[in-house]
């Protein structure tokens, strides 16, 4: 039976979607069966960052309106065979989807899967509820600014409401001359005030948006140093203790990657 983690976020453009594919890209790669949702359903991002859009035919809309079976709607990745995707569709109403649908679907594909993973809208919308449904666990992904911080501590309380205990947090699109400079909030700051473990920490660099706009995902880069910061996520995930290491750019002695 499959992990079911949600991936979310209090503040859009913190890069969740970033995240997701690029953790299940390392967690194929490691021969794990892996299935991404895109549950963002009005934007549809995840077809885009993994260059599937000019293969998807059938969408989320296309399994709930009950027109094709679950898995003739799943894209399989062209260069990861262990990696798939259940694409959203961006003329849904998000208020009219009900989120037994989304119970549905997770239970089915939890018997094909070693994990899946939920893109949640970022917010505490509905459409918020309907993807954390069926998630066992949750991945809040925050950016060292206030507003981000704020919002993820408003998330992680409705996680807990909603019985999603194990919840890890990743600090998506840090800057260590910005920590160094006191421009921004540092990790140990971070950490105190949310309160749940550290999963890893991403660094700022402009090879992520190049990534996404051209629907390579960093996986497939393994010299890349935001490569290595997603590989030590996708292992410690999987239960494997990831000494640290020095990032070249930073005067720090010592960060998480």
């Amino acid at each position: 039976m499959a992990r079911v983690i949600v991936v979310t976020s209090g503040k859009g453009g913190v890069g969740k979607s970033s995240l997701c594919v690029n953790l299940a890209g390392q967690l194929a790669n490691m021969g794990y069966r892996v299935c991404l949702i895109d549950a963002d359903l009005g934007l549809k991002n995840l077809d885009v960052m993994l260059g599937l859009e000019g293969r998807v035919i059938f969408d989320i809309q296309d399994v709930i309106n009950g027109n094709v079976t679950l898995n003739k709607a799943l894209v399989r990745d062209k260069r990861l065979e262990n990696l798939f995707l259940l694409p959203a569709c961006k003329s849904i109403d998000v208020t009219k989807v009900n989120y037994i649908y989304m119970e549905k679907i997770i239970v089915e594909l939890k018997r094909e899967f070693d994990f899946v993973f939920i893109d949640s809208p970022a917010g505490i919308e509905r459409g918020f509820y309907n993807a954390i449904r069926g998630a066992s666990e949750a991945i809040v992904v925050v950016n060292n600014d206030v507003t981000s911080i704020r919002d993820a501590d408003k998330v992680i309380g409705i996680l807990n409401s909603q019985s999603i205990l194990d919840t890890k947090l990743v600090m998506n699109k840090v800057s260590s001359r910005k920590i160094d400079e006191k421009t921004c909030i540092g990790i140990n700051d971070v950490l105190e005030v949310l309160n749940i473990p550290l999963l890893g920490v991403v660094y700022e660099d402009e090879s992520i948006i190049k990534a996404n706009n051209n629907g390579t995902p960093l996986i497939m880069e393994s010299k890349n140093i935001i490569n290595k910061c997603y590989l030590n996520i996708a292992k410690r995930l999987n239960g494997e203790e990831v000494r640290m290491f020095k990032y070249k750019r930073s005067i720090l002695e010592r960060i998480f990657s």
